[in-house]
């Protein structure tokens, strides 16, 4: 009699419990991924100005500060804003800032904070104030970024 070959199944490895653990870590890190970058480049930053005096030509003196918009300017802390067109009549804001600092050179000088659409007001700024003989500072700042002042105390 002729035995009877018996075939071998193969035996059969399911996967799906593995790939489907595997997907779910992969959702949960690109979930994190997405959360970090919004968190990072979102759009409601905040600086904050604060001069230091650690030595050089401004050593000693208080700052007074402005921000120059592609509109006009905002005189901080007052939140006066005073448009473009206004920058060189005698009875604005700006001009009224600009003899106080004239009166205080020794003791006071003007911190810009320009935005990227505001560098045809600085230039306008910085001439106006270069010509009075005022001391100028300027920080670059982003469009986007929330201005903080940090004022330091008059003497």
């Amino acid at each position: 009699m002729r035995r009877r070959l018996r075939t071998q199944s193969s035996i059969n490895i399911e996967l799906f419990p593995f790939l489907s653990i595997l997907a779910c870590t992969i959702g949960t890190l690109i979930l994190l991924i997405i959360v970090l970058t919004t968190q990072v480049f979102s759009n409601n930053r905040e600086i904050t100005l604060v001069a230091t005096s650690e030595g050089g030509k401004n050593r000693g003196k208080t700052p007074r500060y402005i921000e120059c918009r592609a509109d006009g300017i905002l005189i901080h802390p007052s939140q006066k804003f005073v448009p473009s067109h206004q920058l060189t009549t005698d009875n604005s804001s700006l001009s009224k800032l600009l003899s106080e600092l004239q009166q205080n050179r020794d003791r006071e000088y003007l911190i810009v904070a320009m935005r990227p659409d505001g560098i045809d007001v600085f230039q306008k700024i910085r001439k106006l104030v270069e010509e009075e003989g005022i001391d100028i500072g300027y920080e670059p700042i982003d469009q986007n970024w929330k201005l903080k002042i940090q004022e330091a105390p008059r003497k």
